[in-house]
């Protein structure tokens, strides 16, 4: 049965579409057919971060309206032949995204997809509504801060009030948490949240840590999503996350400190130990 799921959160910047590139790549890896869709209608960015920016004819807009089918709509990836990209519109206004007209491309899609992303605009407004409101998952991405961390619990709370599986009594959204740009080396000395104050606030499952990374912004300059990295600890992070999504057991990396302390670290803990 096909699965939609949400890639949302309350705060803009925190990583939405580098997770949902991460995570629909991820997914077609593993031979699952999947559909990433871009609800950021005039801001899109998804089609950057995955490479098929010059590929883009028609968008999610012209589907809507009925300038284009969705076959001719969506973008199938060069390197993962079970991948496809539904890009947004750069020129449209979010209005134009109706709520009958996002059903029949999900609808449509539930026929031939195992798995159907949706990259969501930060927030609460329509492309963010639209995005969610179909959602059987929803991944929730969350940096170590409390601005963010507290606009999270916000986006929980329309997950579990205005959604479709809401309004219809149906057994609710599968929630995950994700968290981004976390370091264990300045959560210890208490500049960001750690991970269990955070897990602790939103109170819903943490699906993975993805560690600060030069590696992410490098993939998304070069159009290669991040999962493709094998050799970087984000790349690992996030297909640890995938099989965790897949529902497979992978021990949680890159939440504890393991910087080697200096000499003078030492030092000043041993004189402290004595007074």
């Amino acid at each position: 049965m096909s699965q939609v799921i949400v890639v949302t959160s309350g705060k803009g910047g925190v990583g939405k579409t580098t997770t949902s590139a991460a995570i629909s790549t991820g997914l077609a890896i593993y031979g699952y057919k999947t559909v990433v869709i871009d609800f950021d209608v005039g801001l899109r960015n998804l089609d950057l971060v995955m490479g098929c920016e010059r590929r883009v004819v028609y968008d999610i807009v012209n589907v809507i309206s009925g300038e284009a089918n969705l076959k001719q709509a969506l973008i199938k990836d060069k390197k993962h032949e079970n991948l496809f990209i539904l890009p947004a519109s750069q020129t449209r206004d979010k209005d134009a995204l109706t709520d009958e007209g996002i059903e029949n491309i999900i609808n449509q899609l539930k026929q031939d997809f195992d798995f159907i992303i949706c990259d969501s605009p930060a927030g609460i407004e329509k492309g963010a509504m639209c995005a969610m409101f179909h959602a059987d998952q929803a991944v929730v991405v969350t940096n170590p801060e409390i601005s963010s961390v507290r606009d999270s619990d916000r986006i929980l709370g329309i997950l579990s009030s205005k959604t479709k599986r809401a309004i219809d009594n149906n057994k609710p959204i599968k929630e995950h948490l994700l968290v981004t740009r976390y370091s264990p080396a300045r959560a210890t000395t208490g500049d960001m949240l750690n991970v269990s104050d955070i897990c602790e606030i939103l109170s819903i499952p943490l699906l993975g840590v993805i560690p600060e990374s030069q590696s992410i912004l490098k993939a998304s300059n070069l159009g290669v999503p991040v999962t493709n990295d094998y050799q970087s600890d984000a790349g690992l992070a996030y297909n640890d996350a995938i099989k965790r999504l897949l529902g497979k057991k992978v021990p949680m990396k890159f939440i504890k400190d393991n910087t080697k302390k200096g000499i003078l670290d030492l030092i000043f803990k041993r004189s402290k130990s004595r007074a």
